[in-house]
């Protein structure tokens, strides 16, 4: 075959390759597709939502990939000013769906433009919304009020762009970082004055119940000295009676007894020395086991 044939058929090869490439194009789950010719939607079949292999008229017709997933914008913190002078630092988040392709096609094109024509929207509606309320109610009491009217907003201001707005939520409400400061200094030493002032009351009822303490041993300890004192008193009457009955019914007996109790108590001290007449009463038990002295020849 003649070279200049073999080009010719491999030249309408690649026409036939690059004309089949342009007639189709494949739409996937995540996506949506808008058919355009010449920069117009192609009337009854602009939007392809089917995912799949579909077909288009080459060279003439053109396809524009829309996401359809549902896409989050994070908005950069910013400053607030509340009804109630109270400065405030907001961190929002909204995510949306692209709900009309052609309008958010002709309006934005891309959803990085998207992005920034609603974060602007959004940083609006939260300093119109958050700007009518005091600080108590955007921390605390109407939050949830206040996240829906911001919500509400920016879906009514996103529907000219084709997207319907999912969620939309305030993330984070904080004071700025020297109001802040100067917040937990204030509370700081509101917490140690407090502290203090336990500590005081603490010291206090510790003093009042060591005093009761005291005051209750002191009591005791002397109603105690009181009726040791009057059991002592009883005992040594009861023992002098009973010495009283015993010498009554032996009185030599009690005498040998008591001059023995003598002995051992100054004898005890082998040391010790007396200057006594050895005829003193004192040793009248030593000569004579009766006590008596004995009778002169």
């Amino acid at each position: 075959m003649n070279p200049s044939k073999w080009i010719a058929l491999l030249v309408g090869v690649v026409f036939l390759v690059i004309l089949a490439l342009s007639s189709t194009f494949e739409v996937n789950q995540t996506e949506q597709a808008l058919l355009l010719r010449f920069g117009e939607p192609v009337p009854e079949r602009g939007l392809v939502t089917e995912p799949g292999l579909h077909f288009k008229l080459p060279f003439v017709e053109s396809v524009v990939y829309i996401d359809n997933r549902i896409l989050d914008l994070e908005s950069p913190r910013q400053e607030i000013l509340a009804s109630d002078n109270q400065r405030l630092e907001v961190d929002a988040f909204v995510r949306y769906r692209i709900v009309d392709a052609l309008k958010f096609y002709q309006t934005v094109g891309s959803v990085a433009r998207a992005d920034n024509q609603l974060a602007s929207v959004l940083n609006s509606a939260v300093r119109r919304v958050l700007g009518l309320a005091n600080q108590t109610q955007i921390v605390r009491d109407e939050r949830a009020a206040l996240t829906a009217n911001i919500r509400d907003q920016v879906n009514n201001e996103a529907a000219r762009f084709g997207v319907a707005i999912v969620d939309a939520r305030m993330r984070r409400v904080d004071l700025p970082r020297q109001i802040s400061e100067k917040v937990f200094d204030r509370m700081r030493t509101e917490r140690a004055r407090e502290a203090a002032e336990f500590r005081a009351l603490g010291q206090q009822e510790g003093q009042q119940i060591r005093s009761s303490a005291q005051r209750d041993a002191t009591v005791i300890v002397a109603e105690a000295q009181q009726q040791a004192d009057t059991m002592r008193g009883e005992g040594e009457a009861e023992r002098s009676r009973v010495f009283a009955e015993a010498f009554s019914k032996d009185p030599e007996f009690f005498a040998f007894y008591r001059s023995m109790q003598a002995y051992d108590a100054a004898l005890k001290n082998k040391g010790a020395k007396f200057v006594i007449s050895p005829s003193s009463d004192f040793f009248r038990f030593f000569d004579n086991a009766s006590g008596k002295a004995a009778a002169k020849p």
